[in-house]
């Protein structure tokens, strides 16, 4: 039985509830530690045989501390079995859903060190209530360019939960 870090950057949440949910399918054969990746430090990531990081996309972008922290720490990362994950609305189109075709997740790696070993990428969410105005109008204008829901008194999930499950057992696996 291996020790799995599961690592997330969340704009709103979702990721996490991703993250949540391969933990489940993992935990059934191994060890599996969860925590926002803001928590962790190059230390923490020596004590794990495995290392999931999933990160979200707002406007077109990871966060900068993600990009910062796989940099700071890919000589570990490299050492280690070892996965990444992006979460972004644009997956909801089947000719984005694939580490291959999926732009951000392609933008990410060339900004990065790091040469993930397993990549994915799952659609998100869009939770137009829960937005503070600006992002609703800005998230809503996006869709609206891109042919997407822009009823902003809906919640609009794309995640296909199988594909994360499925991920998750090849996180086991490795």
């Amino acid at each position: 039985m291996s020790n799995i870090f599961i690592l997330y950057s969340t704009t709103d949440g979702h990721t996490r509830e991703i993250c949540l949910r391969m933990q489940a399918v993992i935990e059934s054969t191994h060890r599996v530690t969860l925590l926002p990746l803001a928590e962790c430090t190059a230390n923490d990531l020596l004590a794990f045989d495995t290392i999931v990081i999933g990160a979200s996309i707002r406007y077109g972008k990871h966060q900068p501390q993600v990009i910062a922290f796989v940099n700071e720490n890919a000589q570990i990362l490299d050492g280690k079995a070892n996965a990444f994950f992006s979460v972004n609305v644009v997956a909801r189109k089947p000719e984005k859903n694939t580490p291959e075709t999926n732009p951000y997740l392609q933008k990410f790696l060339r900004q990065i060190v790091w040469k993930p070993k397993h990549q994915a990428v799952f659609a998100g969410k869009l939770n137009y209530p829960s937005y503070r105005f600006v992002d609703r109008f800005m998230i809503r204008f996006i869709m609206w360019m891109t042919h997407g829901p822009t009823d902003t008194k809906n919640i609009y999930e794309f995640t296909d939960w199988k594909q994360v499950e499925d991920f998750g057992r090849q996180v086991s696996r490795m």
